[in-house]
């Protein structure tokens, strides 16, 4: 399926290298396809592990391995499969993962739980083992690369490469940070999208990790969808390898934690970001920033249910300032509001205010601001101090031609 470039691409950036990390790419022929689908990360011996994964029922058995093994806050490797997402595949898609879990560490000479799977693609075909050893075999062979061709080997209806970096002083040390993900289509928050993976050469103790990324998740991965609908397999990882030599984090108070925190949320909302930028068949980028709820978690509910509403999608696709129906979006919600206490603008312009529509609007700069590619939606309920921002796109013919012939 050749899909065109989106129109919101954003160029993919110069990445740090990251000390204790070494990436190479094979081709695996999961798909028909002729490009490389298969990406090996080797992370140095201690690296630190935190991850967060889909909350879905029918999870593959790589997010199942992996809810086990980040436990653990060690990884030596990362396996990234693209073309084939070996979930709802019962045990011989689980046999395939611990027959790659297994290979990587008996090259590596680390435990198999040290090496982390994740596969993206189709639904429903289990993970060949053949080509799975052979695409391992190939990888391991391969000579390093850097993050463009590690970024490209793991999309599937990706129009761009997506990444991000950041650096951050923690101490006296300079630490850097470097993260890619993929993701376009069945993105919804129920957790974080798609596959992401953040690396930094900063010395984290893995529980601290972990509640970071937590953090910074609520805040951008669970602010994100583009049809509202959560994936099999999403996941997100962080990778922290030690390597800069910093006083290793371990809590809020150590020198540099907020420093390197703040380093990790920038990573993370740009890499969100690029995924609703992706959207199956998005023209436009859409910031839905929520105030005056009863709650900040209130607040992104709202946000979410006026950002997966299918008629208010269709709107903005249609430059249609129709703010009637996000009325709709944030009565259905299921969160405290008052109707009579709602406001709602588009692009800096309030249309309606304290429940009803103001009596000098003047749709003019409005229909000129959904006429663009950036798009702002301001809702102010009125009753509370939570506030929340989400972001979603607009839904196109696009996204139906995409997904109709997803298969083929």
């Amino acid at each position: 399926m050749d899909l065109a470039r989106s129109p919101l691409a954003v160029s993919f950036p110069e990445l740090p290298a990251i000390g204790g990390v070494t990436l190479r790419v094979a081709r695996a022929h999961y798909k028909n396809w002729d490009r490389c689908d298969l990406t090996l990360v080797e992370l140095a011996p201690d690296t630190s592990v935190a991850g967060v994964f889909t909350k879905s029922a029918c999870a593959s058995s790589e997010v199942e391995l992996g809810r086990e093994q980040v436990k653990l806050g060690q990884a030596r490797a990362l396996v990234v499969n693209a073309g084939n997402s070996n979930a709802f595949t019962g045990h011989r898609g689980r046999e395939t993962v611990e027959q790659i879990m297994a290979q990587v560490a008996g090259a590596l000479d680390c435990e198999p739980s040290d090496v982390f799977v994740s596969s993206t693609g189709v639904i429903g075909v289990p993970l060949p083992k053949d080509k799975a050893r052979a695409g391992i075999d190939a990888a391991l062979e391969a000579q390093p690369c850097g993050w463009r061709d590690a970024t490209d080997a793991i999309g599937t209806t990706d129009t761009f490469a997506k990444g991000a970096g950041a650096s951050a002083i923690v101490g006296e040390t300079r630490v850097e940070l470097a993260g890619i993900i993929k993701g376009s289509g069945m993105i919804a928050p129920d957790m974080a999208t798609m596959l992401g993976y953040v690396f930094t050469d900063a010395a984290v103790e893995p529980a601290f990790l972990q509640e970071m990324l937590d953090k910074a998740n609520a805040a951008t991965f669970s602010c994100i969808t583009v049809d509202g609908d959560t994936s099999t397999s999403d996941t997100v990882l962080v990778f922290a390898t030690g390597i800069a030599g910093n006083a290793t984090l371990a809590g809020w108070d150590d020198a540099g934690a907020n420093a390197f925190y703040a380093a990790l949320l920038e990573v993370c909302r740009t890499l969100a970001q690029l995924v609703v930028r992706d959207g199956e068949g998005a023209q436009k980028f859409i910031e839905i920033a929520v105030s005056g709820a009863e709650s900040d978690d209130s607040a992104r509910r709202v946000g979410l249910a006026i950002a997966n509403s299918p008629l208010v999608k269709t709107a903005i696709a249609g430059s249609d300032a129709n703010w009637g129906r996000v009325v709709m979006a944030v009565g259905k919600a299921g969160e405290p509001a008052d109707r009579d206490r709602l406001s709602i603008g588009f692009g800096g312009t309030w249309a309606a205010k304290d429940g009803q529509p103001l009596p000098d609007y003047d749709e003019g700069p409005v229909a000129e601001h959904l006429a663009g590619q950036e798009i702002r939606m301001d809702v102010d309920l009125g009753i509370g101090e939570g506030r929340a921002t989400v972001w979603t796109c607009d839904l196109t013919h696009g996204y139906i031609s995409i997904n109709a012939d997803y298969r083929s």
